[in-house]
């Protein structure tokens, strides 16, 4: 039982990084039990931590200037759309979980941007449970999921966003230079190089941030629900194409995205395997078509941005995230010269500690 961990000796000050993620492909396929490849980027959360003689804990969002204070149990569930949401939604879980918190002052800061389709929320939630975790002198869980799974549950009941695992689960098991292959089905996380040589991965804003909870995002995982049930199925990673005639429209167009989404992220593990980031770039191309066709996710922004990156030399751009805007992904040949507004990603670390005092 986790109350049961034996705490270290008093902690004076701990930082907690957790990183943001790129998905290079696998998109709405976490939530239906598919197949992702995403992996940890340098930007991520901070959450600096120190004791406090009461049971609250103080947080203060050092980006936006504003403190609040909490309960350990976290507090009502009532939303307020906001950075409070996830302090309160990650001491609710973690003191539901059997863990003995104790009262806090938290600093949090980060450099992942938000509404970007780089998972900032996933980065908060594992920085908190992290630092909350270390300041009240208990281990994390050996199991890693297991803080995945509480962290899912943060992002679902308290914040509204009815996202999977694949945020989580690749800002805390990220590793440098590769991504990981995920199966949702299993959790099974297998690594798988990435080594750029002269290529580049860049994220690039189309200038329309989005919001999980407030964008088409939660539609979409309710339509696969029902086109599930429809289906008789335990998950779409069950559905054949000829499954699809026994759908109506759209629910017919999200199956086939999943179908076709979750054979793409296996093309282009073997494209990676063999080098070969011609393909990689097509496969890119081809999610985001299918995003755009079949999972009605992409938005006018979004489709300039694409636009402006094909016709600048990218060998392929894709809808990042959820989708509803946010950043594209582009995969940049040698010869590609850098955009001026894109962001160059590279595979990783994931969550750890920076510093116990």
């Amino acid at each position: 039982m986790t109350a049961a961990a034996p705490r270290r000796s008093r902690i004076s000050r701990v930082i907690a990084f957790a990183p943001g993620r790129a998905n290079l492909i696998g998109e709405h396929t976490d939530y239906n039990d598919g197949l992702s490849l995403p992996f940890a980027i340098e930007e991520g959360v901070r959450v600096a931590a120190a004791p406090s003689d009461g049971d609250d804990v103080i947080a203060r969002a050092i980006d936006r200037g504003e403190e609040e204070s909490f309960p350990l149990s976290g507090g009502s569930r009532q939303r307020t759309g906001g950075w409070a949401d996830f302090v309160r939604g990650t001491l609710g879980e973690l003191s539901a979980a059997g863990f003995d918190l104790r009262g806090a002052e938290l600093e949090i800061a980060g450099d992942v941007p938000e509404g970007g389709g780089l998972s900032s929320s996933a980065a908060i939630e594992v920085a908190l449970c992290l630092a909350l975790l270390a300041i009240a002198g208990l281990p994390e869980p050996e199991d890693r999921v297991v803080l995945a799974r509480l962290c899912s549950r943060v992002e679902n009941d308290w914040v509204g966003a009815h996202t999977g695992l694949l945020d989580q689960l690749a800002s805390l098991f990220g590793e440098h230079d590769r991504a990981l292959r995920i199966d949702f089905r299993t959790l099974e996380i297998r690594p798988v190089p990435l080594r750029m040589h002269q290529w580049k991965l860049v994220t690039v804003p189309s200038g329309e941030e989005h919001s999980l909870a407030e964008s088409g995002y939660n539609d979409r995982r309710a339509e696969c629900e029902l086109a599930r049930r429809m289906l008789g199925l335990d998950s779409l990673r069950d559905a054949r194409s000829e499954d699809l005639v026994r759908l109506p429209d759209p629910l017919d167009r999200r199956v086939q995205h999943v179908i076709e989404e979750n054979a793409r992220v296996e093309a282009t593990v073997e494209a990676l395997q063999r080098g070969d980031f011609a393909e990689v770039g097509r496969m890119l191309n081809a999610s985001h078509a299918s995003l755009r066709d079949l999972y009605d996710s992409s938005t006018d922004a979004v489709e300039r941005t694409v636009g402006r990156l094909l016709a600048g030399g990218a060998a392929g751009v894709r809808i990042m995230g959820g989708g509803f805007g946010g950043h594209v992904l582009a995969l940049l040949t040698p010869e590609t010269s850098l955009p001026d507004d894109a962001r160059r990603v590279a595979p990783s670390r994931g969550a750890r500690l920076l510093d116990v005092e």
